[in-house]
């Protein structure tokens, strides 16, 4: 019984070190890349990631405070383009659509705004962005539970990445403690995909 129970407790030990391992690792090492919109480095474009829509199809808050983040940042001259990258998962949902609604209202010229319809994963974003719209210097804007997976996601595929963290009001207690959750497995995935996968999402 105690050999069970130690070998027991080793596994789940080994379990939380794969999963929280990738969290732990990208939290530490890019920290030093996340700024305050004020203090961060000059880049060509601000990648926004999608971020999920209402019923009625407009931008959720979390959605709304990435493009308000990323508005700022062009009106104070920080970056020239607005790369809005989200899903179109099926008729009437159109994440980059909302996207640029959000950014328009905000005073954002339509010569400033790229929408990328294919986002339908972080790491698609970012190979797309470089594959496809030939980003290699980006800021990246999301909330702070994201940056540090898409700012490795980024680094790995070819794009020099600071970011930006879009917290610009105090989200639902629940929904946070769904993300941090979820961001232990996306982290690990994210991982998987870089280092063992590869995988190449579609660049039409």
């Amino acid at each position: 019984m105690r050999t069970a129970a130690r070998l027991l407790v080793m596994l789940i030990g080994a379990g939380a070190v794969v999963v929280c391992g990738p969290r732990l690792y990208t939290a530490l090492r890019y920290a030093g890349q996340m700024y305050a919109a004020a203090d961060v480095p000059a880049a060509p474009v601000a990648l926004v990631f999608g971020a999920g829509l209402n019923r009625n199809g407009s931008a959720t808050p979390i959605l709304y405070d990435r493009v308000a983040t990323a508005a700022d940042l062009y009106h104070a001259g920080r970056v020239g383009k607005l790369l809005l990258s989200g899903a179109t998962t099926w008729a009437g949902y159109n994440e980059p659509l909302a996207m640029s609604a959000v950014a328009r209202e905000l005073g954002v010229p339509d010569d400033a705004l790229v929408l990328d319809s294919a986002g339908e994963r972080t790491y698609d974003s970012c190979y797309r962005a470089q594959a496809v719209y030939g980003v290699t210097d980006a800021i990246l804007v999301t909330q702070a539970f994201h940056l540090p997976r898409a700012l490795f996601l980024c680094e790995a595929l070819g794009i020099q990445a600071s970011g930006v963290a879009a917290d610009r009001r105090v989200y639902r207690e629940q929904s946070v403690r769904f993300w941090s959750v979820r961001e232990l497995f996306a982290t690990l995935a994210a991982a998987w995909d870089v280092v063992v996968a590869r995988p190449v999402p579609t660049l039409s």
